[in-house]
């Protein structure tokens, strides 16, 4: 266990760079008083969203933990608020910067130009990024050390249950937020006042700007920390598959060390990679952004290559992990395709929307199911790859292949929303027109490599699930999930149905608070005309307070019911019947979240490539016609895409923490 040590030394590095960099944010210039007032209002709105969000999701914990430690036992529960802490900690540390980083980007690009702006607006990605692998590696690292293998492997499925809880309510929560705010800011701001995107007097404004925050920062941080430790959990509890069936002759614990020390490696590639990024004048900031992706891909694949000879006895699990960060890599560039403004499909769903939003709707649609081929495809060959060369351990591997680089990936991520709010509080202090067109350009870019960061998210989830349902098979002593047992097939239908009932419940959600907004800000036009006038202010805090309240609200049932539906079923039906729906959401949700988010990222674009100056340009019809397509978009790639993966490997990591459980019952009508 003492290799573990190492894993925590390097995620307490990465830790250490996050600090410095947040540092470095703060000594950066904040701007004029018009910009840190409206940065001041975007920070408290965010952290009283947080402060009320994480005070509901304090009763969950609590009733959870009571739960796991009568039905299983309190060492499991107590690693279960392990992981739950973390994870909140994670999505807080990384809101905090960005909320900082913002005005200062908005400024860089006033007083300095593009290339530092970027290099603010990334720095403060970064921040969130090593945070989520930091302390992911880190809560981890602390449990394999502080105690013994068989420990581990029997409970550390509690931590990744608590990761795994928090990142649903806070995807949820956080994507209904802003995804109601950024719909009645659009609908009533854009289409009818006709007033353009962060403009002032729009009341929903500042709730918008809150939203990215939320949602796409502290909601994906919570995502991919639970995705991040879930992949080396998974790992951990199959070692012991992988020692008995090795003709390699390594032990169990040799194994449970490996994914540990590949992920230790990727912290270290990911700050080589974030040091690596740096803007050149004239060039697509998207390019300088890969250049970092690929410094940190190749570190992890050089160092898989050693470990894998040196701690396992050969080359065949470095395959494995090589698989998982190729495809990573593969998907996120077929994401780009699919939604970003230089190719074919953002295009032809700008021409189509000349006909009106009906046409702009059916195209994205058509894009978003055309384009789960590919993902899917290279899911496939990175299953097969892996499943090749390191049976079901390799394929836990290939996981922690993907996401051992999530540093630099949440990296990237986390400075599209950060960059989305400079160009909010550049429009609302009047900034001059190229500071816009700067943080235009980094918000254009990070539209896309938020788009690929979903991508990321929702492959990275297929690959993990995978691993966990092997894992939950293992525990459950399950030998196959037969399809010819009607009883598998009750459970298959009931588990491909869970991802359509969980999105319907979160886009309902959206459209009712929503509504709630549009009903607010047309109120304030019609009884305060100074307002368009600009005699008079908006009352941004109503927005924020409408949004806040109905995402909290909102967010209860389509939580518990993640929660509920596996236990339920494991006790009602039996451990067969759960793993038959454990594979029908995995098939069906996967499909779905790749559909929903490349959509919603292809109709942002769409709006965007027309704001550019294409077909007609803002303000045309085919502008209307495209911010309609965006704001049925919104909660596609905000809110329900990117929370299926969460839904998918929540529920198999509630199987597994309580598989003990199901089996002692073995299925009340059995």
């Amino acid at each position: 266990m003492s290799l573990a040590l190492i894993a925590v030394l390097a995620a307490a590095f990465g830790l250490c760079v996050a600090l410095m960099l947040a540092k470095w944010i703060g000594s950066c210039d904040a701007g004029t008083d018009r910009m840190k007032e409206i940065s001041g209002f975007i920070r408290e709105g965010a952290f009283a969203f947080l402060k009320r969000e994480y005070k509901s999701m304090a009763i969950v914990i609590v009733i959870l933990f009571v739960v796991i430690g009568i039905a299983l036992d309190f060492t499991t529960a107590v690693l279960y608020l392990f992981g739950a802490l973390l994870s909140v900690l994670a999505g807080f540390f990384g809101m905090n910067v960005a909320t900082k980083g913002n005005v200062r980007t908005a400024a860089a690009a006033k007083d300095s130009g593009m290339n530092k702006a970027l290099k603010v607006a990334f720095r403060s990605g970064a921040v969130m990024g090593l945070c989520v692998s930091g302390l992911g590696l880190l809560g981890v690292g602390i449990v394999v050390t502080c105690l013994d293998l068989a420990t581990v492997t029997q409970c550390i499925t509690g931590f990744g249950f608590g990761a795994s809880s928090m990142a649903l309510f806070g995807r949820v929560g956080g994507g209904i937020y802003t995804k109601a705010a950024d719909v009645g800011a659009d609908l009533v701001g854009k289409v009818e006042a006709g007033i353009p995107e962060d403009d002032p007097r729009n009341p929903a404004v500042i709730a918008d700007n809150v939203g990215d925050n939320v949602g796409d920062v502290a909601g994906m941080g919570s995502d991919l920390f639970e995705s991040y430790v879930g992949s080396i959990i998974s790992a951990i509890t199959l070692a012991a598959v992988a020692a008995a069936h090795n003709p390699f002759g390594f032990s169990k614990e040799t194994a449970a060390m490996f994914p540990l020390l590949i992920s230790a490696i990727g912290i270290i590639a990911s700050v080589a990679g974030i040091m690596g990024v740096k803007g050149k004048e004239g060039q697509n900031p998207a390019s300088a952004l890969n250049m970092g992706t690929y410094i940190s891909g190749i570190v992890v694949i050089i160092a898989s290559i050693i470990l894998s000879k040196t701690m396992l006895g050969t080359f065949n699990y470095a395959w494995s992990i090589i698989a998982g960060l190729v495809v990573g890599i593969a998907i996120g560039k077929v994401t780009e395709i699919y939604t970003s403004a230089d190719y074919k499909y953002v295009k032809k769903i700008g021409e189509q929307s000349q006909t009106g939003a009906a046409t702009t709707i059916i195209s994205g649609l058509g894009v978003g199911m055309m384009s789960t081929l590919w993902p899917i495809i290279f899911v496939c060959i990175g299953v097969f790859v892996a499943y090749k060369f390191g049976d079901m351990y390799g394929i836990a591997l290939s996981a922690v292949g993907m996401l051992s680089t999530t540093g630099m990936t949440v990296a990237v991520d986390a400075y599209g929303p950060v960059s989305d709010n400079a160009g909010g509080i550049a429009e609302m202090s009047e900034l001059p027109d190229g500071v816009r067109k700067i943080t235009d350009t980094l918000d254009s870019v990070g539209n896309t490599t938020a788009a690929i960061g979903k991508g990321f998210a929702i492959g990275s989830a297929a690959l993990t699930a995978l691993a966990l349902f092997v894992a939950y098979a293992s525990v459950a002593k399950l030998k196959a999930i037969d399809l010819l047992n009607p009883i598998v097939v009750v459970g298959l239908f009931i588990g491909s149905m869970l991802p359509f009932l969980f999105s319907a419940m979160t886009m309902n959600s959206v459209g009712k608070a929503a509504n709630q907004m549009i009903e607010e800000v047309r109120r304030q036009f019609r009884e305060d005309k100074g307002i368009m006038a600009g005699t008079s202010k908006p009352d941004y805090k109503r927005c924020v307070s409408i949004s806040t309240g109905a995402a909290l609200k909102e967010m209860i049932m389509p939580g518990v019911m993640a929660i509920v539906a596996p236990i339920a079923v494991g006790i009602i039906l039996g451990p067969a019947a759960l793993g038959g729906m454990l594979a029908g959401a995995l098939a069906a949700g996967v499909l779905l979240a790749i559909m929903m988010a490349n959509a919603g990222g292809a109709w942002d674009n769409a709006k965007k490539y027309i704001e550019g100056g294409a077909f007609g340009g803002k303000g045309s019809d085919t502008h209307k016609a495209a911010v309609v397509g965006d704001t049925v978009g919104d909660p596609f790639k905000d809110t329900s895409g990117p929370s299926i993966n969460i839904l998918i490997k929540l529920m198999t990591i509630i199987a597994v923490v309580f598989a003990p459980l199901f089996v002692s019952i073995g299925g009340l009508l059995k």
